[in-house]
């Protein structure tokens, strides 16, 4: 990789201690359960220190219907978009691990949004959003409601396709977070589903775009990628997926879904191991609708303190492969997030 390509790393997450509380998925014994800062994710980087980053939500507890009532259920996904504002202004409290020095490297943050409640909420519920965020409001560039987890029919209820019309017609995009490792075919046709349906009948112009998390978090523990009817499963979807203008890939999450042997190894080793996956990743989306994207600190769970570098080295084998030109190799590095994000520098 070119030294003068600047990254964008299109994934990450941070958290102070003092809100770790406020996490619905962390545990005590969770191996993630402690402050995650800026000063840690600039560690991680080392010499590859990215130029910018997009923040995405981290799963903060939240109760959809209290919020509709009062507001009250949103305490802590609004709770984070402080902290975020924090970030952005340089102004941290106490041992909160980032600087003044670090305000611009936020890009954009993408906070939590109650989709499965409908547009009147949702508009509700993002005008809570403006006033939190003040000056930091011009970086949100979108929201997320993370789908992996949820029930069955969750994306396809008439408000969740509401939902998505209404960030198209506002012109911010959804981060799409689903796991086909855990939740099989089924969910990956749904996703496929929604995406029609919140495109059915608007205006091009007003189209929501998807950012699609994790390459859909398939199963890479597949060793023979040929029978396999997941493997399978998930390149149909990804082809299909591509079809639509309005949709982009994250290169990230990798680390989750490989067994552990494979994460200890080598980068080229591991590379070689995902060359099936990533080939139909770059023969679906090309270069201009695919993007770097660490997933820190997530991707350091079984992995270490080298993870971020493990895995921009094999995002730089993927280009390589690919024979991208310098053009292709600046989208991938951070051309293609700034376009899918709407972000103009």
């Amino acid at each position: 990789m070119a030294a003068d390509i600047p990254i964008i790393d299109a994934h990450i997450h941070l958290y102070p201690e003092a809100e770790i509380s406020t996490l619905a998925w962390c545990t005590p014994e969770h191996p993630l359960a402690k402050q995650h800062s800026l000063e840690e994710y600039n560690t991680a980087t080392g010499d590859s220190k990215p130029q910018g980053f997009i923040f995405v939500e981290t799963d903060r507890k939240n109760d959809l219907e209290s919020g509709v009532k009062d507001g009250s259920g949103w305490k802590y996904p609004l709770m984070e978009v402080s902290w975020l504002k924090r970030i952005i202004a340089g102004q941290p409290k106490d041992g909160e691990g980032h600087t003044k020095e670090d305000a611009a490297m936020c890009t954009a943050f993408i906070p939590w949004a109650p989709l499965p409640s409908g547009a009147v909420v949702m508009e509700k519920y993002i005008d809570m959003v403006k006033k939190e965020a003040g000056d930091s409001w011009p970086k949100v560039r979108g929201f997320r409601y993370l789908l992996q987890d949820k029930p069955k029919g969750t994306m396809l209820q008439d408000n969740f396709i509401e939902s998505l019309k209404f960030l198209g017609r506002k012109g911010f995009v959804f981060d799409l977070g689903v796991d086909q490792h855990n939740r099989g075919r089924a969910q990956l046709e749904e996703v496929v589903e929604m995406i029609d349906r919140a495109h059915d009948g608007v205006p091009e112009e007003q189209k929501v775009v998807f950012i699609i998390n994790h390459m859909c978090k398939p199963d890479l523990t597949v060793y023979n990628t040929h029978t396999d009817t997941s493997f399978i499963a998930w390149r149909t979807a990804i082809y299909t997926l591509s079809k639509c203008n309005k949709t982009y890939m994250k290169l990230s999450g990798g680390f989750p879904e490989m067994p552990d042997s494979l994460k200890q190894r080598s980068a080229e080793d591991i590379f070689d191991a995902l060359m099936p996956w990533m080939t139909i990743l770059v023969a679906s989306f090309g270069a201009s609708r695919i993007m770097f994207a660490s997933d820190w600190p997530v991707c350091t769970v079984g992995v270490g303190d080298g993870a971020w570098t493990k895995w921009k080295k094999i995002v730089e084998r993927l280009c390589w492969m690919a024979s991208f030109e310098e053009e292709e190799k600046r989208m991938v590095w951070g051309g293609t997030a700034l376009k899918a994000y709407g972000i103009e520098q």
